[in-house]
């Protein structure tokens, strides 16, 4: 079992930038791949990105690619969304996701949809002005 909460949201004008910290609960964090999804009002929650447990290479929607940073701490059991030249389609409340791996240097099947994750967190609001 783990526990995710995210934190770092807010308001920001358009090109500005945010980040987002998403903090796990208990131990072997390494062995979580974690994923960032976001949800705006009346569209469904679609993938941003994801990270391996071990870390390395990450993978982002064309949306946000050239513009977000996935990364993670291991050892303070935390990963991170930087987001910068925000634009206001960015406006969505955003979920930190966990899914336990053996092998974490794998992307778990289905990593780019919500079902690819056992984990959420209770969202963090992120909304960019025009």
């Amino acid at each position: 079992q783990v526990q995710l909460v995210e934190s770092g949201g807010g308001l920001v004008q358009a090109g500005g930038s945010l980040r987002l910290s998403c903090a796990a609960s208990g131990r072997t964090f390494s062995n979580y791949n974690m994923g960032w999804f976001r949800q705006a009002p009346g569209k469904e929650r679609e993938f941003v990105s994801a990270i391996r447990g071990s870390g390395g290479s990450a993978v982002y929607a064309d949306s946000v690619k050239g513009r977000f940073a996935i990364s993670r701490h291991n050892a303070n059991h935390s990963v991170y969304l930087q987001m910068n030249m925000l634009k206001p389609e960015d406006t969505a409340v955003y979920y930190c996701a966990a899914k336990w791996v053996q092998y974490n240097y794998y992307y778990q099947s289905g990593y780019q949809r919500q079902s690819g994750y056992d984990y959420w967190g209770q969202g963090t609001q992120v909304t960019v002005s025009s």
